[in-house]
């Protein structure tokens, strides 16, 4: 789920100013060796020295924010909101990120910065995410998963000097939407350097969706999975297995959502449902949607 492009402005924002501070289908077998030789020169065990990382509980009560920021609702104790807003009192906290695209409101802010990391088609044309109409980055190479992670790094730092307890980055699956141009690989080496950098702050990292790549969950760093409609696509018992439950599914329609919170019940682990409108809006606004299973 993408935030909204008023949010996407401030991102843009927030980038810059860090920058100038100086800031710098799938099973569940676990299987991380199945990478080309090449794609594994981002991966590695944890870095020496990094913080005490702590996982979201696991059937804790969980509210999606992205579309702006409201008090918590009674009874939850995991939150996820952007990185633009600041964390809730009293609850664990989840740093949202658009990890793999620009978000709405950036493309000017990347094209004077940085043009070579937004992904082209051999004719130059810019490669769409048509659905949220976001260009995708460029993690093809070393050298620009290295030039895009020295970005993207500012922005976890913020999300931990923040207070945040975690962060989820988005759009992991975007090689599919690349006209070709990415593969699996390349994600998986460009979300093990996020997802380094975040443990050496202090931060979880949560996989965002994309069962396609859960069997490299341990070689990425992943430590939960956050699930957008896994009751409606039938995948919450791959995430629910692959993690042992500690599994946060947002769900935008009834039927969805009640076959979540049932999968909840009968053994998925206890993973946390919850039901919201598809632009998760703030409480106040006519299209907020918000409920927990009964």
């Amino acid at each position: 789920m993408r935030t909204l492009p008023a949010i996407g402005a401030a991102i843009a924002a927030v980038t810059v100013v860090a920058l100038v501070a100086g800031c710098s289908s799938s099973s569940a077998s676990g299987n991380d060796d199945a990478l080309s030789p090449s794609s594994q020169s981002a991966v590695g065990a944890p870095a020496p020295g990094a913080k005490q990382v702590v996982p979201p509980p696991i059937g804790a009560k969980f509210d999606y924010q992205l579309g702006g920021a409201y008090p918590v609702p009674p009874g939850v104790q995991v939150v996820s909101r952007d990185s633009t807003a600041s964390p809730a009192a009293g609850v664990y906290n989840i740093c949202y990120i658009n990890a793999f695209q620009a978000q709405p409101g950036t493309e000017s802010w990347w094209k004077a910065n940085h043009p070579d990391l937004l992904l082209t088609n051999t004719d130059g044309a810019p490669v769409i995410d048509k659905d949220w109409n976001e260009q995708l980055l460029d993690v093809s190479t070393d050298a620009k998963r290295a030039a895009l992670a020295k970005v993207e790094y500012a922005w976890i730092d913020a999300c931990a000097a923040k207070g945040f307890q975690a962060t989820e980055g988005d759009n992991l699956d975007s090689y599919q939407r690349s006209n070709g141009r990415l593969d699996a690989s390349q994600a998986v080496a460009f979300a093990t350097l996020l997802a380094r950098h975040a443990h050496a702050d202090g931060l979880a990292v949560g996989q965002k969706n994309t069962t396609e790549l859960l069997d490299h969950r341990r070689q990425i760093g992943f430590d939960f999975a956050v699930a957008e409609q896994c009751g409606a696509t039938g995948e919450c018992d791959q995430y629910a297995t692959a993690y042992a439950g500690r599994v946060l599914d947002i769900e935008y329609d009834d039927a969805g959502f009640a076959k979540a919170c049932q999968a909840s019940k009968s053994g998925m682990f206890g993973m946390s449902v919850v039901r919201r409108d598809r632009d998760v809006s703030p409480a106040g606004s006519p299209k907020y949607v918000y409920r927990q299973c009964p």
